[in-house]
């Protein structure tokens, strides 16, 4: 069975981070945003348009040989990161380092689509299929509610190499997260997530 196309929820930009307890904050790091859609003898990344993003056959192989799938469509950010943990996005783009894949949604397992559910229940779905401990992937750092102490945290100091943030909420499915519009948000393309 084929997997189905999916879209990515695009993050709308705001101009001033916000605290909202319906909301989840993800650390936005400095990597490539892709789907990773994982089968049998097929697994890949794909750019948020659709595009293959070939350069990461390997690394798409080593997700789907650790996590407890047998086929998944993964949302998240190909990142490299240094030897103190900080995404380098120019090591990124010149392919030094190995790259490693930040998830942070699980939008459809085993022939299951989970896009009608909560982002919380689908959270909770990736990290049971996600390894404990791996060098390849790795669930995304998250905090509920409270999006400026968050973003400060993560930007003071700037080097850490995160980029900021993207704002989901958690109970609404992804298929409405892309109608969600928070006070301020400007429409621009699908929503449901802010990026700060």
């Amino acid at each position: 069975m084929a997997l189905p196309r999916v879209q990515p929820v695009v993050p709308t930009r705001r101009k001033e981070p916000f605290d909202h307890a319906d909301w989840l904050f993800d650390v936005k790091y400095d990597g490539f945003r892709a789907l990773c859609h994982v089968e049998p003898g097929r697994p890949r990344f794909s750019s948020r348009n659709g595009h293959p993003l070939d350069r990461f056959t390997d690394l798409a192989a080593e997700v789907a040989s650790v996590l407890n799938v047998g086929e998944a469509i993964l949302d998240g950010e190909v990142i490299v990161a240094d030897a103190t943990g900080r995404p380098q996005f120019y090591d990124l783009l010149r392919g030094r380092l190995a790259p490693a894949y930040v998830a942070f949604d699980l939008l459809w397992i085993d022939g299951v689509d989970l896009r009608p559910k909560p982002l919380s229940e689908r959270r909770a779905v990736l990290r049971g299929v996600l390894p404990e401990d791996s060098p390849t992937i790795a669930e995304g750092g998250l905090n509920r509610g409270q999006g400026v102490p968050a973003l400060r945290a993560h930007l003071c100091p700037r080097p850490r190499g995160h980029r900021g943030q993207a704002a989901s909420r958690p109970l609404r499915p992804a298929h409405a997260m892309a109608e969600d519009q928070e006070p301020g948000l400007q429409p621009e393309g699908r929503q449901g997530r802010a990026l700060q």
